[in-house]
């Protein structure tokens, strides 16, 4: 008795399962709802309809400043003696930076390692010392003065100077941003109306806007240390950049 009410709970649960799939329902174009179609349990969206593009603008500008990664390193048999060279050394550098204008809140450190120097001598590993590096980078809001800076530096740091790369940004990219943003809108309408032209729709009105973002390259990021020899005053040419940013748009089809 128990085995056949089991038996007919099942066959119930059966009928409830494929009469809800029986009585499905299908997405209406005219009111962009969305609904589960007959049979397939898969649910479809009106976003997925109309003109798919993808919209680009960008401006070429002059970076406005220089991004100067510098610091110290130092070498001794302590750990103590190490420090000390370093701390001198970078206090030099830093009075240099400030002497030029440099601010301090624009100088950041980037790290601080201090580890210990070996070596291999007869088949063992012997220490030898302790190196220090002490690194920073500086923003140089005046790029006319970045080659005179690091001329300046490199004098001050002596042989424990050493200048990683410079890189240049535009410091404030808000109002370029806002024009590479029409550009990309009017590049994205021009592409959904050359593709409604060619498919022989109308296009409508957007119904999905999406910026995918924007950056800025950073134009020639260069590594070398600095060789402390007469030279004449180091050049330093910023070139220029691009700030770009994709918009996603989708237009509607009438």
């Amino acid at each position: 008795m128990k085995r056949n009410l089991v038996f007919i709970g099942c066959l119930a649960l059966v009928a409830i399962i494929v009469g809800a799939n029986g009585c499905g329902w299908t997405p209406s174009p005219e009111n962009g709802s969305t609904r589960l179609l007959p049979n397939a349990g898969i649910i479809f969206s009106q976003q997925n309809t109309g003109i798919w593009v993808i919209g680009e603008g960008k401006v070429t500008v002059v970076p406005d400043v220089a991004m100067l990664n510098l610091g110290v390193e130092a070498q001794a048999a302590t750990v103590a003696e190490a420090q000390r060279q370093a701390a001198e050394a970078m206090d030099a550098v830093i009075k240099e930076l400030d002497e030029h204008g440099v601010a301090k809140k624009d100088i950041k450190t980037q790290y601080y390692n201090i580890y210990p120097v070996r070596r291999w001598h007869e088949d063992k590993e012997i220490l030898i010392g302790y190196r220090v590096n002490n690194m920073v980078t500086a923003k140089i809001r005046k790029v006319d003065n970045t080659g005179i800076i690091i001329d300046a530096v490199a004098k001050a740091g002596g042989d424990y100077i050493r200048i990683n790369s410079i890189s240049f940004i535009v410091d404030d990219p808000s109002d370029y941003y806002e024009e590479a943003r029409e550009k990309a809108i009017a590049d994205a309408k021009a592409e959904a109306k050359q593709l409604a032209d060619l498919a022989g729709v109308k296009l409508g009105k957007p119904t999905y806007i999406s910026e995918a973002g924007g950056y800025v390259p950073i134009p020639y990021p260069a590594r070398a240390e600095v060789e402390i020899t007469p030279a004449p005053p180091t050049p330093i040419s910023p070139g220029e950049t691009e700030i770009r940013l994709t918009i996603q748009v989708v237009y509607s089809i009438m």
